[in-house]
């Protein structure tokens, strides 16, 4: 009898062990290491509209533990508007998770920097690529395919990867620190990077960010700090597991 016991008690145990982590949550290990939500699943606390001091009325929606973007015309941060983090990083490590519709466009910026006067389109920053890439024309667009997901967008392509299907989830994550940045997509690291280095600038010479708006105030992405941003591009993008740790 004492043997069953203890064999149900292991099998118990066991189950519990295996239980899948509740989306939006931190365990107490990630509590302890210093992991904090960026989304809650259930408020939009600690976000708001770029370049607004309060979040969207419309557009945004919090539906079972997601964020999700509405479908619009597919235009850039022209429908219902890129939203930011309050809070600016420099040295974090960031993951999320995202889930496209059909054809969908749509992207996570870091180290973004309003800009005074506000530019035309989204907010500058630094953006790790969230995309349709069979059915969006933005993923044949740049170089050597540095717009499609998971890629540095219009600068580093992300390669060897492997994005789940439309309507599954992805897990996203972006390393950053001192100079040295790395996106992953699905547990594997795909871009790598160093922000500021001669390689890093030259690239951003090829690219559309060459251009002099995006180098008013300092070479584009190089800022020290900046906020996080999720793109509204007209597509509808579901984000959730939202979390950041400070380096």
């Amino acid at each position: 009898m004492k043997t069953f016991l203890m064999t149900a008690a292991l099998l118990v145990g066991l189950m519990a062990a295996e239980k899948p982590q509740a989306p939006n949550t931190l365990t107490e290990k990630e509590k302890k290491d210093g992991w904090k939500l960026l989304f809650d699943g259930k408020t939009t606390k600690g976000w708001r509209g770029a370049y607004k001091d309060k979040f969207p009325e419309k557009g945004w929606l919090i539906q079972d533990g997601t964020l999700t973007i509405s479908k619009s015309d597919g235009s850039e941060s022209a429908n219902y508007g890129d939203i930011v983090t309050d809070g600016e990083y420099s040295d974090f490590d960031l993951t999320f998770e995202f889930k496209l519709t059909e054809g969908a466009n749509s992207g996570l910026k870091y180290f973004v920097v309003e800009e005074t006067p506000k530019p035309a389109g989204s907010a500058y920053g630094l953006e790790y690529q969230v995309l349709d890439d069979d059915k969006h024309p933005d993923a044949k667009k740049g170089r050597n395919g540095n717009r499609t997901v998971g890629s540095l967008y219009d600068l580093i392509p992300a390669k060897d990867k492997k994005a789940n299907p439309i309507g599954e989830w992805n897990q996203a994550r972006v390393v950053s620190k001192g100079k040295h940045v790395e996106h992953w997509l699905n547990g594997k690291k795909v871009v790598e990077y160093e922000r500021g280095s001669e390689a890093f600038r030259q690239l951003v010479a090829q690219s559309k960010y060459s251009a002099p708006s995006y180098n008013a105030h300092g070479r584009f992405g190089e800022a020290p700090k900046g906020h996080i941003l999720l793109q509204d591009h007209g597509d509808r993008v579901s984000f959730r597991n939202m979390k950041i740790k400070t380096l």
